[in-house]
């Protein structure tokens, strides 16, 4: 089972999360809430998950196929829930660009796949709700 520690190290609010490879994750409340914008707040650390997940599944994917991406971004857009306590994701908006020597329709369904078939992060998000719609764009080389 994976372990991660979590320690205050700026202020009320501002921690750092290590798992046990030593990788670490700076997060933080929004100042309106009495953070110092020390790192990311914990709900946009799952969108980053997720935008991670699906990246290496895409690129697993289309590396199988023998296909040239150069270069790769994803954009990612969410919406919470309105005036619920917790506020869960409810809208995510993914934009998928690759760059390269793509074949379209590859690009489109190892995005397919990630996102309905391979990605925990995206399953767990669509489990609590959450409807992930998602673009892909070729940028031939």
């Amino acid at each position: 089972m994976p372990k991660i520690e979590l320690l205050r190290v700026s202020g009320e609010y501002g921690f750092e999360a290590r798992d046990e490879k030593g990788h670490i994750i700076k997060m933080d409340s929004s100042p309106e809430t009495g953070g110092l914008n020390f790192g990311a707040r914990p709900m946009q650390v799952l969108l980053m998950a997720l935008a991670g997940c699906s990246a290496i599944d895409v690129l697993a994917i289309l590396k199988k196929q023998r296909q040239d991406v150069i270069d790769y971004k994803m954009i990612v857009n969410g919406e919470r829930e309105k005036g619920k306590e917790p506020s869960l994701w409810k809208d995510i908006d993914i934009e998928f660009h690759l760059f390269g020597d793509i074949d379209p329709d590859k690009a489109a369904k190892a995005v397919e796949l990630s996102i309905n078939k391979y990605c925990s992060v995206s399953a767990t998000l669509q489990k609590a709700g959450a409807t992930i719609k998602y673009k892909v764009v070729v940028h031939p080389a």
